[in-house]
């Protein structure tokens, strides 16, 4: 079984009132998008991985390139950018193969948590989260209208890990029927199957408003504090 990466970056990230796409923003000397790629690059278990970008994207040609990286068009959707990559990845896979689909706006992924994922056995794929903390409660307009059980409640992050044709025809049946898909595990769940949570590391954020990238700042110096110490 071979693991492959993908990674949909079409989007311009508009609530981070930005001049360009999030994930170009600098972030400590580096685009966020090099630090989430340089991730995914350096671990052992990832064959190669395969990027959705917007035609003619002015920003992509000055992140510095592999020869590991190959990138494909995105779609108008999150979820029609993954489907290109996946019509790549089957031209190449064999139908053992997994994917690993990650949000390029989260640079603060650990490697202890791809290889938390990577050891999951459920066949019908796993994803990372962390259950939730606060108080939920549930809202129309500003009046609550009831409390949420937090304990079935989880954060959903990424990496989410599938098998490639499993995530292929669940995400090509879903948007032929119309359904909201947020996620690969919604088109999945959508289609019937029943995928696994697998709790990981909450500084794994996704940069969306602007005071997120000092988050992501403090986590990334955090992280090579702890590799230094061991």
């Amino acid at each position: 079984m071979r693991v492959y990466a993908l990674i949909p970056a079409a989007g311009v990230g508009s609530r981070m009132q930005a001049e360009r796409p999030k994930q170009y923003l600098s972030l400590l000397g580096r685009t966020v998008a090099e630090h989430t790629l340089t991730t995914l690059l350096q671990h052992p278990a990832i064959d190669r991985t395969v990027v959705g970008i917007a035609d003619q994207d002015p920003y992509w040609p000055h992140i510095p390139q592999s020869n590991h990286v190959i990138t494909v068009s995105g779609g108008v959707s999150r979820a029609e950018t993954v489907l290109n990559g996946l019509r790549y990845l089957r031209q190449i896979a064999t139908a053992e193969d997994w994917v690993l689909v990650h949000d390029m706006a989260r640079p603060c992924l650990h490697p202890e948590d791809i290889d938390a994922l990577l050891a999951s056995t459920n066949p019908e794929g796993a994803i990372l989260g962390a259950p939730v903390v606060d108080t939920l409660k549930q809202v129309s307009g500003q009046q609550i209208h009831t409390t949420i059980d937090r304990r079935q409640v989880w954060r959903a992050f990424t990496p989410q890990f599938f098998p490639i044709e499993l995530l292929y025809q669940a995400l090509t049946q879903a948007l032929a029927a119309g359904a909201n898909i947020t996620d690969e595990a919604s088109a999945v769940e959508w289609a019937g199957g029943k995928p696994s949570m697998v709790q990981g590391r909450s500084d794994n954020i996704k940069i969306t408003w602007p005071g997120d990238i000092a988050l992501a700042e403090f986590y990334l110096q955090q992280q090579a504090q702890e590799r230094a110490c061991h």
